[in-house]
């Protein structure tokens, strides 16, 4: 599929993507980089997985540790397609712990490359999280939060030892953990920003997970010329009348600028995944030729974008 070429997605609606797939094009099967999160409950071993997750490791949460060599294998089998995993386990027992020990020996003798991020924080802060959330800790059985905390620790003592990152989530904010594993596992890239750009009709309701929304009813409405009206903004002709009505093309220009600031404040506070909601009248015309030209702009800028036309196809 070549660029902005249009498909459909599970519901239906039409795509446009910007991901090109050479037919035939394999990868050489190899063993998948692995890192493996735990740490105390409460420190924030789901943001760091989320982070991974959002730099395109495979992640897996609370895999038993039995089958983390099994996950590793699978992934050496998927022709590249799984170069990097990640594996949250959470040790709620000594005999879990053992099956965890017993993974690891069979990783190494095996020479697979792997890290354990240990997530570590103080009691205060662990005691005032779990309080914030109105949760017990998962091992205080009838005890307090702080005998949870106490008999994590000490089953944790050992992997946290043979930990090769430790971080301290005791004074972090989300924002600032994530930078950490940023600097650990992006590497000298920047972070990615992907970006769905979705056209849709007002007169269907708003988009619920739009993060931004854009109206474009002040564009002369193509509905009302007869020859324009079975279109939609994926014609040539229809994108065209759209674009010489005054204001449109400055709209694009200066909406991309700010989108270039916002998506800049994004990727410092480690949001990758933004939706740009684009609405007209019916979701036909104005709507899907500009969600198309700002999702081409976009990808011109590195962002990685999709567009997806709601409500093309209702009237």
């Amino acid at each position: 599929m070549t660029e902005h070429e249009t498909a459909h997605d599970r519901d239906g609606a039409q795509v446009s993507t910007g991901t090109t797939v050479e037919p035939g094009e394999t990868a050489e099967a190899a063993i998948p980089e692995l890192v493996i999160i735990s740490g105390m409950s409460g420190a924030g071993r789901s943001t760091a997985a989320k982070c991974l997750e959002d730099l395109g490791w495979f992640v897996v949460d609370n895999l038993p540790p039995a089958l983390i060599p099994t996950m590793v294998e699978l992934g050496a089998r998927s022709q590249g397609n799984v170069a990097r995993i990640a594996v949250v386990v959470d040790v709620r027992g000594r005999q879990f712990f053992d099956a965890l020990r017993e993974s690891l020996a069979d990783l190494d003798s095996k020479g697979v490359t792997r890290r354990i991020v240990f997530l570590e924080s103080s009691d205060d802060a662990l005691v005032r999280r779990f309080e914030s959330v109105r949760r017990p800790h998962p091992l205080q059985g009838d005890g307090r939060i702080t005998d949870g905390i106490a008999a994590e620790r000490d089953l944790l003592r050992e992997l946290r030892g043979d930990a090769d990152l430790v971080i301290d989530t005791s004074s972090l904010n989300v924002h600032e953990l994530r930078a950490k594993m940023d600097a650990q596992f992006a590497g000298d890239e920047e972070p990615e920003l992907r970006a769905t750009v979705m056209s849709f009709g007002y007169k269907y309701g708003l988009p619920v997970d739009a993060d931004l929304v854009v109206d474009c009813r002040f564009i002369p409405n193509p509905h009302w010329v007869p020859e324009l009206r079975p279109f939609t903004g994926l014609n040539e002709e229809v994108s065209g009348y759209v674009f010489s009505q005054p204001g449109a093309k400055e709209f694009l220009d200066r909406y991309t600028e700010l989108l270039q600031l916002i998506a800049t404040g994004y990727r410092r506070e480690g949001k990758r995944y933004v939706t740009i909601a684009v609405g007209c009248t019916g979701g036909k015309h104005r709507s899907v030729a500009m969600s198309e030209k700002l999702a081409a702009r976009l990808a011109s800028e590195g962002v990685e974008t999709v567009v997806v036309h709601r409500d093309m196809g209702r009237e």
